[in-house]
């Protein structure tokens, strides 16, 4: 029998879904953002609007400096270009399951005192702050699901660079934080007898980092070190492995909890 075109359309003319069976959930799931990435712009603001806005990449929200607004330019629910190419925790190409957040910051500039680094002001810290808390409760992002760009695609970018302060957001109980008293503790068996670089590679996959095993792995392994550096140490990001640094890992992965 071949139903009348009214009767597909409905009675009003209005054109209606099929009939959906929702009995059945699959197991296998999960939130569409699950990921939450900390940028700076390298740019000042009219610039970094001018970008995010009229440019290829975009992002969720950019955090002025003075006065410190928020200004959100794509809705949540839709996909900002801010991750390009990226990885973390075994899964890739993120800006899908992302939300971004750039701030307004210049970034570094090479001196001759050496690199110097924008330092972020206490207030714009706090909208930074707010704004991370507000999107983790609504969407239930896990801790070790909050990362700098520097994360995600270590080597190809340094953002938020070593002045963004991470530790803050473990104050507010956002992040995990490696205990001071254990990394204490930790330090003088590493000085004694530094791990290997697969040690080190082992664990920083552990916590979500990519390592590729082919190509130039022991330059991969130090660009991986020293955007873990910059987030947990940023007094010294060389990217070279030091007793500091294993321990500061090492206390890490005990302190996170299982995913």
């Amino acid at each position: 029998m071949v139903l009348p075109l009214a009767l597909w359309l409905g009675l009003g003319g209005c054109a209606v879904g099929p009939g959906i069976d929702t009995r059945y959930t699959a197991s296998s799931q999960g939130p569409r953002v699950d990921l939450l990435v900390i940028h700076y712009t390298a740019l000042d603001f009219q610039d970094s609007l001018r970008m995010l806005t009229q440019g290829a990449v975009s992002s969720h929200y950019l955090v002025d400096v003075d006065p410190p607004t928020v200004y959100r330019l794509v809705d949540e629910d839709r996909s900002a270009h801010h991750a390009g190419v990226s990885a973390w925790q075994r899964r890739q190409l993120l800006n899908t399951s992302s939300i971004g957040i750039e701030i307004v910051n210049r970034g570094w500039v090479d001196t001759p005192q050496g690199r110097q680094w924008q330092p972020y002001p206490a207030r714009q810290v706090d909208a930074v702050v707010a704004l991370v808390r507000d999107i983790v409760r609504r969407h239930r992002i896990a801790p070790d699901r909050i990362v700098g760009h520097s994360d995600i695609a270590p080597g190809r970018k340094q953002d938020p660079g070593p002045l963004f302060p991470w530790k803050r957001l473990a104050e507010e109980g956002l992040i995990v934080w490696p205990d001071a008293a254990r990394v204490a503790a930790l330090r003088p068996g590493f000085e004694t007898a530094l791990p290997d670089a697969d040690w080190f590679r082992q664990r920083l996959a552990r916590l979500g980092y990519l390592l590729p095993f082919t190509g130039d792995v022991e330059r991969a392994t130090r660009e991986v070190l020293q955007s873990f550096q910059m987030r947990y140490r940023p007094a010294r990001h060389d990217g070279l492995p030091d007793a500091e640094t294993a321990a500061l890992l090492a206390a890490l992965l005990e302190a996170q909890p299982p995913r």
